[in-house]
């Protein structure tokens, strides 16, 4: 029996399969079986490898071929199954040496002329090949995919005949190059260009700063989604952990390109008719969906009323615990799902509220309604509540030599808090809770006398309590003080809305 090793995913965790191969005798013609839970797909790699051979100008002995892939209780979903059942039949025939298979895991696609093509998933099963001291085969067009794990014993062959080249002596395969970092996927947006909007861009530098939640409400062209897509030009750049982490979700989710990692932080800009399954990941093998895709980075909801509310209410346990578990039939996976949640809405269907020139006659009733499509529990759990105003003509018409900041000079601001945070707590002000965040977020007895005042007559809840001592620590580390005054909580106050102010919704 030949014992080859492949691997499968559940989630972000990874489960060695062993492919199991045996010819047995006693019949005239071949017969070729695939056992151990396989699904459709899996079953397929038979006819997919009998061409292969052909094209290879080989065929199966008359006998009973049983390929086993186990352990047999786990599901085994995809076409990277192909090329390790395919060098299992090949050492079984003696073309391969399975003594020195069995040093590598193998994954990887065979199309019906023998060429290796790409498949979901290198990256992490080079990560967990180079932790468990085993070499990597996998498709040539992802061998430099397969050397960002840090991993040097990677064979990377673009067709079969060069692997079985390879292992023969005739041709020896090179270690796959490190691609650079792709650059030309670069934000070209700036800050600079936002024109007004002074407490809007105020409000995004301290969600950078801290890593905090995000709710814009203004009319229609007032510059939210303008504002929103400038936020990844001033938040820090990742770490190579969270460079490592982002991109392992994208190469589960076959999102990766292959050569480049996930080096800027992703911006998942999600259209109002997603389905909850695309929001929180799913499917026959639990694929990581949109708030995953954004883990390190922006999810970015415009028109947040109408998303589904069922749909939206999803968000509400990951963006506490920064991770989500997604459970189906046959399969439970958690993924992380550490995002910075920023959306954006109209104070009414119309968008017009509050204009007596523009809403229309059923205002403010309608707004009343459109905004209560968005929970309370939801709401709460969102740190900054910002009313973003139509753009003053005079000040979309000033002078273009006016200074404006741009995205740099923000950005050095933002870093640095960022880096005071990292250096005093490990992570940012946003994931603080409980005695952590007593601990840096210390207020004298005025300030905790002003404070439990302007809760108790706003009616915050103990999570929106907290969430003003966030916000407060975040602005006195953009000021650079290690100690919060009664002007910080006075602003975080500000972004912790009583009602929907002056459009006159309560």
């Amino acid at each position: 029996m030949i014992s080859l090793n492949s691997i499968i995913f559940n989630g972000m965790d990874a489960t060695q399969i062993d492919v199991q191969v045996q010819l047995s005798a006693g019949l005239a013609k071949p017969e070729f079986n695939i056992i151990g839970l396989a699904d459709r797909a899996v079953k397929e790699s038979a006819e997919r490898i009998r061409n292969v051979l052909s094209a290879l100008n080989l065929s199966l002995p008359p006998k009973r071929l049983t390929v086993n892939l186990s352990p047999a209780d786990v599901e085994k979903t995809g076409s990277h199954f192909d090329l390790p059942i395919l060098c299992g039949i090949l050492c079984a025939i003696g073309v391969l040496p399975e003594s020195e298979l069995k040093q590598y895991v193998i994954i990887g696609e065979v199309g019906l002329n023998g060429a290796i093509v790409k498949t979901d998933g290198i990256l992490p099963a080079s990560v967990w090949a180079n932790q468990h001291n085993l070499g990597i085969i996998c498709p040539g067009d992802q061998g430099s995919e397969a050397r960002w794990a840090g991993h040097n014993n990677i064979l990377a062959p673009f067709h079969v005949l060069e692997l079985i080249n390879h292992f023969k002596g005739t041709q020896i395969l090179p270690l796959p190059q490190i691609s650079a970092p792709d650059n030309t996927t670069a934000s070209t947006l700036d800050m600079s260009e936002v024109h007004g909007q002074t407490a809007a861009k105020r409000a995004l530098e301290i969600a950078a700063a801290g890593g905090h939640a995000m709710l814009m409400v203004g009319p229609p062209g007032s510059g939210k989604t303008m504002l929103a897509s400038r936020l990844p030009t001033i938040l820090p750049e990742m770490a190579p952990n969270e460079i490592l982490e982002t991109s392992i979700i994208y190469s589960i989710a076959g999102q990766l390109n292959g050569k480049n990692l996930i080096t800027t932080r992703p911006f998942r800009n999600v259209h109002h008719t997603s389905s909850a399954v695309s929001l929180a990941g799913g499917g026959a093998d639990a694929r990581p969906g949109e708030i995953s895709l954004a883990h390190n980075g922006v999810l970015f909801l415009d028109e947040l009323p109408e998303f589904n509310r069922t749909t939206l209410e999803i968000l509400r346990q990951p963006m506490e615990a920064g991770k989500i578990m997604v459970a189906r039939a046959k399969r439970t996976a958690t993924y992380p799902a550490r995002f910075q949640l920023i959306a954006a809405m109209n104070p009414c269907p119309c968008g017009h509220l509050g204009n007596a020139a523009l809403s229309c006659s059923r205002a403010p009733r309608c707004a009343e309604a459109y905004q209560n499509k968005i929970s309370g529990p939801l709401l709460d759990r969102i740190d900054l509540h910002v009313d973003v105003d139509a753009v003053n003509p005079w000040d979309m018409n000033k002078a273009e030599d006016e200074p404006r900041e741009t995205s740099l000079q923000i950005r050095e601001r933002v870093v640095a808090a960022r880096n005071k945070q990292i250096m005093r707590q490990g992570k940012p002000n946003a994931q603080l809770d409980g005695a952590e965040l007593d601990a840096v977020a210390t207020l004298s007895e005025e300030q905790t006398k002003f404070l439990n005042t302007a809760a108790e007559k706003m009616g915050l809840s103990a999570r929106g309590y907290n969430r003003i001592k966030r916000i407060a620590r975040t602005i006195a580390d953009l000021r650079g003080s290690d100690d919060i005054e009664i002007s910080d909580l006075t602003e975080a106050l500000s972004y912790r809305p009583i009602n929907r102010g002056k459009y006159g919704v309560k």
